[in-house]
Order: C-alpha cells, then structure tokens, then sequence
C-alpha cells in the first residue's frame, strides 16, 4: 500500500494524498522501489528466481550511484552478468538504481546493503526486538565522502531516523521472589435471581441504503484533537555517538536540527484537504455499496459536511495548525469519523438505518457469564451475576455502589465475560468496544441505559462513544428490543445523575 500511494500515485481510503511528485515513478524513469528482504536473501544465496530479481539486486546495490567506476582506458566496469541481463530485459546499461529516491522495503533492510546517501529512515512497521532497531539504523551511518575540508576535517553528514523506537540505555530487570498465590472468585449468574435478567441484541452492522439525500447527526459526531503532546509537530535531531562502552549515545559535537512542518502546511490549503476529503468519502460510500447516489451528485453534498466538521469538529491546539488534518493519521481520524457519521437523511424521505444482527448466535442474556477471576471483586444485590468485577481501584467500586443502592435501579449487570460489544471504526479498522454497564430502571423492562465510566485516558473515547448512540439509535429503531440510551460519565458522582436523567426519559 505504501509502494502504490507514493511510486503510483495511488491514495488509499485512509490516507491522505502523498503529493511528492519526485517520488513518482513516470515516464520510464524509477524513483522508488519496492524492495522484498526475502528476495534479497535469494540473491544473496545465488538462488533468484526471476531475472526481475536479479535486476532489483543491481538496482539496490546502485542507489545514489550516477556512473560505473572506469578502467585506466575509461571504459564502464559493470558487474559480472549486469550487461547480459540488461541486453536479455532491454534496460538502460547506466547505474539502475540511480534515479531512485526511495526504498519501500517489504520485510527489515537491515544486512546486505551498502548505500552511502541515505537520508531519511522511516520505521512503519512493528520493531520485534531492539537489534533489529540498530541493523535499520546502520543502513544511515555510511558516508557518501571522505574528502576533508579546509581544515582537514570531515563535513558532517545526517540522515534524520523517525519511528524507530531505539534505546539508548537497555537493561534488564531483576527477578523477585515467588509469589502467594493469587486468590480466585468465581463469577456467574444466580438462578434465584433470574427476574432480574438482562437481555441484548448481538449486532454486527448497519444496513441503509442513500438514495438521494445524506445527512449528519451532528450530537453524535465524535471530534478529532490534534494535540502536540500526542504527535509532535517539531522534533529536534541530534546525531548519535558512540561510547566508550560501544553504545550509541545522544550526547556529542553534532549540531541540533530542527524537523517542521511549515514547508509542508504553506503549500496547503485547506479548501483542498476538504475537498480530498470529500472526494474519499465518495469512493468510501460507493464502494460499500450503501449509496446509490452518482458521486458527481454525492460530492457536493459531502463538501459542505466536510467544511463543517473541520471549522467545528476539529481542534487544534498550538503549535499545530488545521493543515496539519492532511497528514496521518488526523486524515485518517476525520474520515474515520465522518464515514461513520453520514447516514440517510429521513426527513427527505429516506429510509432509517437498522442493525444487522448476528445469524449463528441468539441474543445474549446474564444467564451466559459463568467464570473464575483473580481480579478484585464485589457482591451486589440489583444483578443476576453474583458480582462485578472491577478493573479499576476505586472508580468501578464506586459506580457498582451507586447503581446497587440507587431506588431507581432494578437490574444492573458488569460487562465482564457477557460478550456484549460495539463495533467502530478506527484506523481503518472495525474494533469492537465494550462498555462498563447496562442498567434497567424500575417499572421499565423495555428501556436499558448503557453506562460507561470513564476517567482514564482514551484516544478512541469519542469514536466509541459516537458508536454507541449509534448503536442505541439503530436497535431502538428496529422496535425489537425496546429504548435504548447511552451515557459517558467521567466522575463517580456523576453516575447517580446519569440513572436520575435515564429514568426521567423513560
């Protein structure tokens, strides 16, 4: 995927477009490669299984070259076989790496490779251990020149590492002594308790389908913060020095450089990025095959909800800047949550969106949760499960009292083992979010609140919670299985209101 969004042109759904025109590979010229480590292995063994292999190897072992070195009678000395195999494929016989500005590589480029004018690594995949780090790392610590200067010292040279997750300093923990056993408890439904059961529907998504006119229902919309102190918009880089024990270090003579994203937010507007976006969320809907509206009709419906939610939805706090939703993963972020915002607009006659239920499993119920725990636990009364266990100190504790001793509460159940959960969409990918409580009130059988407590730190918090109103407006919808209704607390005094605001409703 990254190979075609920057060589290709190519811009996947949830990124924004790549705009480096010098990465682009066209009119027969090659600027960036899609490298394989398992075909550079093969042809480090000899064992290439193509001739396009073996002309990777060549491009590869070229990059940043501009001419073969020359004998005393200034004729190219070429690799053994190189000729041959660029007269069988009918290549150019310069440097084949030397256009190529940028190196996807599938797999770790770590050994094998020898290139003096790397000056960028960027680590997108997951680092399994730390000297995997140092190999990719090595690939940038080539020269390009020995000549010295006038004063007889070597020029510094830098290439700029990002998403490497390097240690300056490894160690290892010391082992402890052994432990007491931990105590176990055993959680499940209490069968004398059975009038206090709670019931509910198993959804795995929506169906609706845009004939002409799309919506946004904009109190269940989730923001996008684009927060410094999440994702740096500067970093300072500092060349890495060697120790007296052999371990790299920051500290050293190297100058301080600063990385910015000022160049980037002045050739940007932001009528484009709303446009970009728009025109993403077109290929989204229609791919899906949710809208049967034309996407030359669909596009200027979208461009005013993009307009929107980027003046009212989007938060930027300093030194960022609203440009800075063109860049991964805030693009992403908005598309994300614009997709999962656009529904059919029933006031134009459109039909409402309902879930799509789970066909190999019946609805679940408390009469299901039957399990041992080592977490702290605490009896209650208003449930069918014996009772909650609790994830938290005193956050849950406090909740679990609150819903046990409030008069207006008949059932409550802890989401624990009950297999109740919400799928949302974040970073391109459906998760499945599961919240703390579901509550029913006296004298009401047919209404449930669902009750998420929520004081820790959340990136997804209100991706979840725009996924649940829109959970609880779907199955409501449907008729089959009562009112449903959704609250997001975040101080324990606030759950005795959130049931007083439930029940009042109802």
């Amino acid at each position: 995927m990254i190979y075609e969004w920057l060589a290709e042109g190519n811009t996947p759904g949830n990124l924004p477009p790549a705009d480096l025109p010098a990465l682009l590979n066209r009119d027969g010229q090659v600027n960036t490669i899609r490298v394989d480590s398992k075909v550079v292995h093969e042809t480090d063994s000899g064992s290439a299984k193509s001739d396009e292999h073996r002309w990777m190897r060549f491009t590869l072992d070229t990059v940043g070259r501009t001419q073969w070195p020359t004998d005393l009678s200034g004729n190219p000395i070429y690799p053994a076989n190189f000729l041959e195999l660029a007269q069988k494929l009918g290549r150019p016989v310069h440097p084949p790496g030397r256009d190529v500005r940028c190196i996807v590589s599938v797999g770790m480029l770590t050994e094998g490779w020898d290139c003096n004018t790397v000056t960028h690594i960027i680590g997108i995949r997951p680092f399994m251990s730390q000297l995997l780090c140092e190999q990719v790392i090595g690939r940038g610590l080539r020269r390009a020149s020995y000549k010295p200067n006038a004063e007889g010292k070597l020029a510094e040279e830098v290439s700029k590492v990002f998403g490497v997750p390097f240690e300056i300093i490894p160690f290892k923990a010391g082992g402890g002594g052994g432990e007491p056993p931990e105590k176990v408890h055993r959680v499940h439904a209490l069968p004398q308790r059975a009038h206090l059961e709670i019931k509910f529907p198993r959804v795995e998504g929506y169906t609706f389908a845009i004939r002409n006119r799309v919506k946004v229902n904009w109190e269940q919309v989730a923001p996008v913060t684009i927060d410094p102190l999440n994702i740096p918009p500067e970093v300072e880089l500092k060349g890495l020095n060697v120790t007296e024990a052999g371990r790299l270090s920051f500290n050293g003579p190297s100058k301080v450089d600063q990385a910015t994203l000022e160049k980037f937010r002045r050739g940007k507007r932001v009528q484009e990025i709303v446009f970009d976006l728009a025109g993403g969320l077109v290929r989204r809907l229609v791919k899906d095959r949710q809208c049967e509206v034309p996407a030359h009709a669909l596009f200027p419906q979208l461009v005013p909800i993009v307009e929107r939610y980027m003046r009212e939805m989007v938060k930027e706090i300093p030194p960022n800047d609203i440009r800075d939703t063109a860049i991964s993963p805030y693009y992403q972020w908005v598309a994300d949550m614009l997709s999962e915002a656009i529904r059919p607009d029933t006031s134009a006659g459109e039909a409402p969106e309902l879930p799509v239920l789970e066909a190999n499993r019946a609805e679940g119920s408390t009469r299901e949760v039957d399990g041992e725990t080592s977490r702290d636990v605490r009896d209650v009364n208003k449930s069918h499960v014996n009772r909650v266990v609790l994830d938290t100190k005193q956050w849950e504790q406090s909740a679990a009292y609150h819903l046990d001793t409030h008069p207006k509460v008949e059932s409550f159940v802890k989401n624990w083992r009950l297999g109740f959960g919400i799928l949302y969409l974040a970073d391109e990918k459906m998760r499945t979010y599961e919240p703390d409580f579901i509550v029913r009130c006296v004298g009401r059988s047919n209404a449930h609140l669902i009750l998420e407590t929520k004081m820790a730190r959340d990136d997804y918090k209100e991706a979840k919670r725009a996924a649940a109103l829109r959970w609880c407006a779907a199955v409501t919808t449907s008729g089959k299985f009562g009112e449903w209704r959704y609250e997001m607390v975040s101080r324990p005094e606030d759950v005795r209101a959130a049931v007083e605001k439930f029940a009042a409703a109802v």
